[in-house]
């Protein structure tokens, strides 16, 4: 019963309004996830493009500034000895060649991140099947590929994720957790909506942010204004 009346009395504080602010979203969802563990803050948005166009995709990386608050897990394709053992130190849990993409091949997918050398993507592009259905498959767009795999192992483990749009024309992409403060749930926020914004393909005419939500994995959505949050993330 006390359970129940906890979620009603967040239904209704999400809903009291038709949009909040950025501010008053933040401090809501962090208000709101107080289960026993430590919930994933996630920003959800519907864009105004047609995925099946290869113009209107929509993809990106964006550092957080206080980090996603979860151990990421790092491989990294490339050949050099010298460079597989940086990239080790870096934090990268696997580092290989032809041996880690048969491995994956194989079916290990058990890492958030995969991070290429170029002269590994003619490998790696196999994996495309395993790989790009998670959006997982390395892209010089994102950052995950390039020669200097040590410092993009750096940047992921510091809090850079990459997004993508699905079919649906959606993104998820989780900006904290219920332990972060409001302030830094609100900053990791803007970070991501600022990306998104920058990320809009010239090919996608009419209302490009259609609709951006953000919630705690058992709390409800609270929803925010585009055009508002579309003139907010240009202005700062």
């Amino acid at each position: 019963m006390a359970k129940a009346k906890r979620i009603n009395a967040l239904r209704e504080t999400a809903q009291s309004k038709p949009f909040h602010t950025l501010v008053e979203a933040a401090e809501g969802v962090k208000a709101g996830a107080n289960t026993k563990f430590d919930e994933t803050i996630d920003l959800a948005f519907f864009l105004g493009v047609d995925p099946r166009h290869a113009e209107q995709m929509v993809r990106g990386s964006v550092s957080l500034p206080h980090g996603t608050g979860k151990s990421v897990r790092v491989v990294v394709f490339c050949k050099q000895e010298q460079q597989q053992e940086e990239a080790k130190t870096a934090g990268a849990m696997e580092v290989g060649a032809e041996d880690l993409v048969k491995k994956v091949s194989d079916g290990w997918t058990d890492f958030d991140v995969a991070v290429a050398a170029p002269d590994m993507m003619g490998e790696v592009g196999k994996l495309g099947r395993v790989l790009g259905p998670r959006g997982w498959l390395p892209s010089p767009k994102a950052g995950t590929v390039t020669p200097n795999v040590v410092e993009a192992v750096g940047e992921v483990l510091k809090g850079k994720i990459d997004y993508r749009v699905d079919k649906n024309a959606n993104i998820h992409v989780p900006v904290g957790k219920a332990s972060f403060s409001a302030d830094q749930i609100r900053e990791n926020a803007m970070s991501v909506i600022q990306s998104v914004v920058k990320a809009k393909p010239s090919a996608c005419k009419g209302t490009y942010l259609k609709s951006c939500t953000i919630s705690s994995t058992m709390g409800p959505g609270y929803r925010m204004d585009p055009v508002a949050l579309t003139a907010e993330s240009k202005s700062e």
